[in-house]
C-alpha cells in the first residue's frame, strides 16, 4: 500500500511538473544537459549550474544574457526556465515584442491592469529577443510597467542581441531607456554570450563529420 501511494505522488508530481512546464508557453523544448558548453566558451558551466539551484528566482534576482544571435541565448533562457518549473516556480515565456503588443491591446481594452497583474504575478518572467526591434515610446512606457511591478520582488530573466549601450536603438526615449536598464541590471547576474554562433559551431562541425558506410 505504501509503494502503491508513493507512486500515485510520484506521478502527481510529474503531471504537475508538465502541466507547469506546458503553461510557461515555451516555443520549443529546450533542456541545460544538451547544452554544449565547448562551442561557447564564453558561457561559464558553474555560472549556468548556479543559476540552475533557482535560487536567484527566490530571491527575485534578474538575469540578462546579452549577445549575437545563435550564442545560445534562447537555448539558455528556455533550459534555465524549464528547470525553475521543474522545481515547482509558475514560469512563463514571451516574446518582447509580444508582450508589448498584448500590453498595447490590453490598454486599448482597458484590461491594462489585469494584464500586469498577471505577468506580475509568475515567480519568473522570461523575455526573449529584446532589442531586435525598435519599440514606440508608448510600448517602452508599457513594458517599463511590468518591470517596475516585478521589481525586486519576482525574477525576470531577458535574452537581447544588443549591448546595453546601443539600448537606445530600441528605447528612443534617453530617460526611458536608462529606468528600464536600471530595473533589468540591479542585482542582476549578466552573461555575455559573445559574438561567435553556437548554432553555426555545430553546423560546421556536422559538416567537418566524415560520412560513414558503405
Amino acid at each position: 500500500l505504501a509503494e502503491l501511494l508513493l507512486a500515485e505522488v510520484d506521478d502527481r508530481d510529474r503531471r504537475s511538473t508538465l502541466r507547469r512546464i506546458k503553461s510557461a508557453g515555451f516555443p520549443r523544448e529546450k533542456w541545460l544537459a544538451d547544452f554544449d558548453f565547448t562551442a561557447n566558451p564564453n558561457i561559464n558551466p558553474a555560472t549556468i549550474n548556479e543559476l540552475a539551484t533557482g535560487d536567484w528566482i527566490r530571491r527575485g534576482d534578474p538575469l540578462c544574457l546579452i549577445g549575437d544571435s545563435g550564442t545560445g541565448k534562447s537555448h539558455l533562457l528556455i533550459a534555465l526556465g524549464t528547470a525553475a518549473a521543474e522545481q515547482g516556480y509558475r514560469v512563463r515565456y514571451t516574446l518582447a515584442t509580444r508582450l508589448v503588443n498584448e500590453l498595447i491591446e490590453a490598454a486599448d481594452e482597458k484590461q491594462l491592469t489585469k494584464t500586469i497583474n498577471r505577468y506580475g504575478r509568475v515567480d519568473l518572467l522570461v523575455i526573449d529577443e529584446l532589442g531586435y526591434m525598435e519599440l514606440d515610446r508608448r510600448g517602452a512606457e508599457l513594458l517599463f510597467q511590468v518591470l517596475t511591478e516585478r521589481e525586486e520582488k519576482n525574477a525576470i530573466a531577458i535574452a537581447s542581441n544588443q549591448s546595453f549601450s546601443a539600448w537606445t536603438d530600441t528605447f528612443s526615449d534617453p530617460r526611458l531607456c536608462a529606468a528600464i536598464v536600471d530595473r533589468l541590471t540591479y542585482n542582476a547576474t549578466i552573461i555575455e554570450t559573445g559574438t561567435n554562433s553556437y548554432r553555426l559551431a555545430h553546423t560546421r562541425a556536422r559538416h567537418r563529420t566524415p560520412a560513414t558506410g558503405a
